[in-house]
């Protein structure tokens, strides 16, 4: 058993260039990675304990039932994971690696308090496991992984593959598929189109909790301690809306309000009933997935299907 955490990018925090883009659009938004500093990381993990929140237990449901064969599929000694958080449901699958073939887990988040948390507890469960941890961003991950030069599978899981905009998915599976060579794999996994309602009701506080509302929230502290900001965060109030196939995570100002980043020579005016972006979800069908990875050479493989709650794992291929 080994256990590191390698920086691969440990100055992100402080690239503002992306960020002050991004709060300039016509609707200002927030790079979803500025959301998951160590206290933010902690609140998602709460927003997976939500009743209302299904994505959480779906895959881990799927993942208890279909891990021996996802395995056997994957057919690799190394598993990289983008964006792995705690690693929980991570956890059924690397046991079941574990029971056909040594295995390395190289874990890949922009915190690096989880991931030397998570890398504690999986070597705690498994003792067998390598873990690798990669502190950064995707991009610089994945660049590490191409350097490596080894066979491996990147798993993207969480439905985390709907968080960007189309464009920027674009770009990541670019990132992706030029970190893999023939042969490699990447496991993703969707949650699939829904209701208004049942989506409505998955991204926002049921009665008597406020974790979606702290996280969302959160955006705003990071910003304020890590760019010398001054966002009001009392004169925000974090609702989710559906527009489309994708869930939008909005903050909505209350009041008038002039927010200045002078890190980032950014003001803000914000007047009320504006909002910010704080995230998407994007919801996908199997077919226009597929067709988005095919134009970046990879072929799907197998995939695994909860018909119930419409949420899928889907194994692609580099081809070329």
């Amino acid at each position: 058993m080994s256990v590191e955490v390698e920086p691969v990018d440990a100055g992100f925090w402080d690239d503002g260039a992306d960020l002050a883009a991004c709060l300039r659009e016509p609707v200002p938004r927030i790079p979803p990675h500025f959301g998951y500093d160590s206290i933010g990381s902690q609140l998602f993990e709460e927003i997976t304990e939500l009743p209302t929140y299904y994505l959480t237990r779906v895959e881990r449901t799927l993942l208890g039932r279909h891990a021996a064969e996802v395995a056997a599929a994957l057919d690799t000694p190394r598993l990289a994971e983008l964006g792995s958080g705690s690693a929980r449901k991570t956890r059924l699958l690397l046991a079941a690696c574990l029971r056909r073939r040594p295995t390395t887990y190289l874990p890949i988040d922009v915190s690096r308090e989880m991931l030397e948390r998570s890398a504690a507890d999986l070597t705690a469960a498994l003792p067998d496991l390598d873990v690798r941890g990669l502190w950064g961003r995707y991009e610089a991950g994945l660049a590490q992984l191409r350097a490596d030069g080894e066979p491996v599978c990147v798993a993207f899981l969480g439905s985390n593959v709907g968080n960007s905009t189309a464009a920027e998915r674009e770009a990541l599976f670019g990132a992706v598929a030029a970190a893999l060579r023939p042969g490699d794999g990447l496991l993703v996994s969707a949650d699939l189109t829904k209701s208004t309602e049942t989506l409505e009701r998955c991204y926002n506080d049921p009665p008597g909790h406020d974790v979606f509302r702290r996280f969302r929230l959160n955006h705003l502290s990071h910003l304020n301690s890590r760019f010398g900001a001054d966002f009001r965060t009392e004169l925000f109030e974090p609702r989710a809306r559906v527009v489309g196939p994708v869930v939008e995570g909005l903050l909505h100002v209350l009041d008038d309000h002039v927010a200045t980043l002078p890190a980032l020579d950014v003001s803000l005016t914000l007047r009320r009933g504006d909002a910010i972006n704080v995230g998407f979800s994007a919801k996908f069908e199997p077919g226009p997935l597929a067709a988005e990875l095919a134009g970046h050479g990879m072929a799907l493989q197998d995939r695994w299907i909860d018909h119930r709650h419409r949420y899928g794992m889907f194994l692609f291929r580099r081809t070329d």
